[in-house]
């Protein structure tokens, strides 16, 4: 239940971040132009709160934490007193409309910008693209074990995170794709991955398995990365930083090694020998394994310790140097979501690869696990996400808006009200089916 309860939670922390900031670039536009502003409304329906400011505007947080909206003063929705006619939203220029309805989305990318600094100015943890033994697409291009992705179709790869992200792309898209690598003997070469063999029965979740590229294992020492309070280890006394040495007389070569000695230990005695190295002294526990029971059903003992990080490509930089790297990042991320984006349209991707909220809470949890500096790409890759949604010319979303009004620029005249109707009924069935899809794919990804 807690996956649940973290993942409901980290939906809202997401969606309550990047819609407050995208309704506030409608808001903060609107009163630039000197529209009034009846109400700022994080999320649909019933208010749970609601205050009126001292401008008259009121502030609330709605049950649906899935959008929001801002209600401006309208003379298409009802009377408007004659002393606030000028500020109507509808007596606007068009160009001012526009700019008013393009802030959401300029108001998302300008966030994207500042989490993907943010990201790099933390550091974020990552591994290295080195590969252990491929299969597959991989294994039939040549790929070997020790091979280090250098660049896929030219673009530089610094991170096994972005070797998937690129890789995954060429192989959505069915398209043969250039790997450059370097070996374990230090040769540089090419390999072909030939995407394009991959038949239409390969879907979204086999996709990775028909690359057959994984990361290779990294060699851990025997160090004690965490203690988990309140599990045997803690209780005995070990610590972060303290190195094994033996079990039971059993010498250790690496972190690997412990779980396999824990649990042939254990068969002879429920008291295991622990000796370890801290600092320059050599200490001695006395542990006695606990029994738990994994998601699938097996049990194991355990005695309560972590890893070290094996992170060996952790991307950080100072405040100067990330911007431009907040920049290239915004850019790589929104040329592959338009490029997704254009496969699904013209047919050359799948529409599984479309996800609603059900998937977007699960990965929110999931980056929150990792680390400030993952929550903090994933905000900033939903927020690209969500300006490039709003910005599709779809009657009842900003792109839609946009288009009426760049319309009523060319003609001189508004868009007909009867047209306006019936573009957001369209409108509305199309987001309805778009969601429903998204909600379809979720509860299948839920099965599997």
């Amino acid at each position: 239940m807690s996956e649940l309860f973290g993942s409901v939670w980290w939906l809202v922390v997401t969606m309550g971040l990047l819609v407050t900031f995208h309704e506030y670039g409608h808001y903060v536009i609107a009163r630039r132009f000197g529209v009034k502003v009846l109400r700022f409304s994080v999320g649909f329906g019933r208010p749970l709160w609601m205050c009126r400011g001292r401008d008259g505007t009121e502030y609330a947080i709605a049950a649906i934490p899935l959008g929001g909206y801002v209600r401006m003063l309208d003379e298409r929705e009802g009377d408007v007193p004659a002393a606030d006619v000028d500020a109507a939203f509808n007596r606007k220029p068009p160009l001012q409309r526009m700019a008013i309805a393009a802030a959401g989305p300029a108001f998302n990318l300008v966030f994207a910008l500042a989490a993907f600094w943010l990201m790099f100015v933390v550091g974020r943890p990552d591994y290295l693209p080195v590969v252990a033994a491929p299969t597959g697409v991989a294994a039939e291009a040549g790929m070997l074990a020790g091979d280090r992705i250098v660049t896929v179709n030219g673009d530089p790869i610094d991170s096994w995170s972005k070797a998937l992200q690129k890789l995954g792309e060429s192989a959505v898209g069915r398209r043969d794709t250039v790997v450059e690598v370097v070996t374990a003997t230090g040769a540089e070469t090419r390999r072909t991955l030939a995407f394009s063999s991959l038949g239409p029965d390969v879907g979204e979740r086999q996709l990775f398995d028909r690359i057959g590229l994984s990361l290779a294992p990294r060699e851990l020492a025997p160090v004690v990365g965490k203690a988990e309070r309140g599990k045997p280890a803690a209780a005995a006394g070990l610590a972060a930083g303290d190195r094994i040495l033996d079990i039971n007389g059993r010498a250790v070569a690496g972190f690997g090694d412990i779980g396999t000695l824990i649990a042939e230990e254990s068969s002879k005695t429920p008291q295991l020998a622990i000796r370890a190295q801290r600092g320059a002294e050599t200490l001695s526990f006395e542990v006695a394994p606990t029994r738990v029971t994994e998601a699938d059903g097996r049990s194991r003992l355990i005695i309560g310790i972590a890893p070290p990080d094996a992170h060996d490509a952790t991307l950080r930089y100072g405040p100067l140097a990330a911007v431009p790297r907040a920049f290239a990042e915004t850019w790589d991320v929104t040329a592959s979501s338009l490029n997704m984006l254009k496969m699904i349209v013209f047919g050359q991707a799948s529409l599984e690869n479309l996800s609603g909220p059900i998937t977007i809470a699960r990965f929110a949890n999931g980056s929150a696990q990792l680390g400030l500096a993952w929550f903090l790409q994933f905000l900033a890759i939903i927020s690209l996400a969500l300006a490039i949604m709003n910005l599709l010319p779809i009657p009842v979303l900003d792109g839609g808006h946009l288009l009426y009004y760049l319309i009523e620029l060319i003609k001189g005249s508004p868009v007909s009200e009867r047209v306006q109707i019936a573009g957001q009924y369209v409108g509305l069935m199309m987001l309805a089916a778009l969601m429903g899809l998204a909600f379809y794919n979720d509860i299948l990804r839920l099965s599997f």
